[in-house]
């Protein structure tokens, strides 16, 4: 670096700059002349020129440019021309730009092998030549090399040995000089770099600091066990921003700050099922739209989602923090939450099945009550199935969320094909069968609720009662919504619990020869009865549910009178041949 500052310093030096105090420019050997011939003046105006030679080399601030001036009036002083000159830079000689080219290798050569020292250099046509050494106090700054035509003589070389040490005292002070500028510099650099390391310091300190005090409430909230409530007053006190906390379906669970909408929007499930995996994607809060938001996702599983309303994008860097923090609080008490209901949940599901299987009524009573459950009220029996919904864990939250929702108390389990609620009081008639259909997205659903039941000792048989609520309400022309036992009539002896034996052996009897004509026919006449007394002995219902001509219709019912020898016009006969045909759909499964 040094190097190509003297560099730059030589070219500007040679472009024909010179200080104000030079002397008149004399022909110099160093520009390339001849060397003149000896001075003409004695010897006092030879020590007056170097006089004013030495003043006006140590008023110049630049090394190259008192180089430059010295070479300049090497002839003044005797026989001699300034060959070459050099500048130490870190250790190495840089060469002047105004050195001869004819010789400069040789020179050049010469010089670097005296390795500071002084020596005599062999120039063609110079019978003497000397390399002098520009040293200071503890240091070489540079070299003079100079040759003369002839000898010099011995006050002449004085009067060189005194513009060498002039120069080189010239160049002491002009590198101390620099160096004072360079180490103010330096100083000046170091102490902005020293602020800024301060202003820096200073800012992480107060970051440090709020990121503690931020983990520090929300470590206080989560201890707390305060809910989403607290951690949402909490961001709302930190950030200034409505705080809100939504379930994963995009259900309000808490709310703190201003312009609350009223009433809440209900979710969208196909922008929920968008918007959680753009969120996921990302590696921390995303704001859409006029909300910043963040998933809480304990373990990868997502539990809800945590949110700043934001409409003129405030949020900062400390927003973002205080956004994360407050999220992984929240993650730590809806996990805590999650846990607990699953607990509750297990030990529900374990009531209600040992209440179904049956269970000695003390043990119910003492479990009930653990859980927090009044099993001393009369319940009754609620069966839930959904057409192409599996009665699964997920499907079972559901059934009991909108049990809640609607304002029943029970205990619920599941079963392969169903789920089961244990409900302390007589359900609506519609409003659970709706409201499942709602959260849904299809009525296609079927309930059956069992009589009511006072005691544990009876769950049993009320759950078969309510299922035989179920089966019938499937099989009938309107095979969704919602039965009850007291409702079914007839159909209550229909189904588990009576003698298999005496209704297969009714069955025999009415439906016997048609069974068996379908049998070897590969026909559906069992069918096709069944139907015609479902849709109330209408033609035209009957042919449609059975995707047949009327005419088909008329056909297969006249066979199903020769075959089976009854007749439907008969009420008697009507009358057992529908009860037959509800026998053996709902009982026997329709089987042979």
């Amino acid at each position: 670096m040094a190097r190509s500052r003297l560099q730059h310093l030589y070219r500007r030096s040679d472009r024909g700059g010179r200080t104000s105090r030079d002397s008149p420019r004399r022909t110099s050997a160093a520009a390339g002349g001849e060397p003149r011939p000896p001075a003409q003046f004695p010897g006092g105006q030879a020590l007056r020129e170097l006089t004013v030679l030495s003043c006006t080399l140590f008023d110049t601030p630049d090394e190259s440019e008192i180089l430059r001036l010295a070479m300049d009036h090497i002839a003044d002083i005797g026989p001699y021309s300034a060959e070459a000159s050099y500048l130490e830079a870190d250790g190495d000689l840089v060469p002047s730009p105004r050195n001869r080219k004819s010789h400069a290798l040789a020179v050049d050569r010469r010089v670097r092998e005296l390795a500071g020292q002084d020596g005599p250099v062999t120039v063609p046509g110079r019978p003497w030549g000397q390399a002098l050494g520009l040293r200071g106090l503890e240091e070489l700054h540079g070299y003079l090399v100079v040759t003369a035509r002839s000898r010099p003589t011995e006050a002449q070389r004085s009067l060189l040995a005194t513009l060498v040490r002039h120069t080189a005292a010239a160049l002491s002070v002009a590198v101390a000089h620099r160096r004072r500028r360079e180490e103010a510099l330096e100083l000046h650099r170091l102490k902005e770099e020293r602020a800024a390391l301060q202003r820096q310091l200073i800012a992480v300190v107060a970051e440090l600091a709020y990121q503690r005090a931020v983990h520090a409430l929300m470590a206080d909230v989560a201890a707390a066990g305060s809910g989403e409530e607290a951690v949402t007053c909490a961001l709302h006190k930190l950030t200034g921003l409505p705080a809100l906390v939504e379930d994963r379906f995009g259900r309000l669970r808490s709310w703190t700050g201003p312009d609350r909408p009223d009433p809440y929007p209900e979710p969208d499930p196909v922008r929920q099922d968008e918007l959680l995996p753009a969120v996921a994607r990302e590696a921390g809060p995303v704001q859409i739209k006029d909300r910043l938001i963040t998933l809480v996702r304990p373990h990868g599983e997502i539990l809800g989602m945590l949110a700043l309303v934001d409409p003129q994008g405030e949020a900062d860097e400390h927003t973002v923090l205080a956004l994360e923090q407050a999220a992984t609080s929240l993650a730590l008490e809806l996990a805590h939450l999650r846990n607990l209901a699953e607990v509750e949940l297990r030990l529900h599901r374990e009531l209600a099945d040992d209440l179904l299987a049956g269970t000695d009524a003390t043990s119910a009573y003492a479990r009930s009550e653990a859980v927090g459950h009044d099993l001393h009220r009369s319940h009754y029996i609620v069966v839930v199935q959904w057409a192409d919904r599996t009665a699964d864990d997920s499907f079972a939250q559901i059934v009991g969320r909108v049990a809640s929702a609607v304002g029943m108390r029970s205990l619920l389990t599941r079963r392969s094909d169903h789920v089961v609620l244990v409900a302390d009081d007589r359900p609506h008639a519609r409003a659970l069968y709706e409201a499942l259909a709602l959260e849904t997205g299809t009525p296609s659903g079927t309930i059956g609720v069992s009589a009511p039941c006072d005691s544990p000792d009876d769950i049993p048989q009320r759950y078969q009662e309510a299922q035989r609520a179920l089966e019938v309400r499937r099989h009938s022309r309107k095979r969704y919504g919602m039965t009850f036992f007291e409702e079914l009539g007839l159909y209550r002896i229909l189904g588990p619990g009576n003698d298999y034996r005496e209704l297969e052996a009714f069955v025999h009897e009415w439906l016997g020869q048609l069974i068996d004509y379908d049998a070897r026919h590969q026909a559906v006449m069992v069918e096709t009865l069944t139907r015609y007394f479902d849709c109330g002995g209408n033609y035209d219902e009957t042919a449609a549910s059975l995707a047949i001509h009327r005419s088909t219709l008329r056909y297969r019912l006249q066979r199903i009178r020769d075959i089976s020898g009854n007749d439907l016009a008969n009420v008697e006969d009507r009358l057992n041949l529908q009860v037959a045909t509800r026998v053996w759909k709902i009982v026997l499964g329709g089987s042979g």
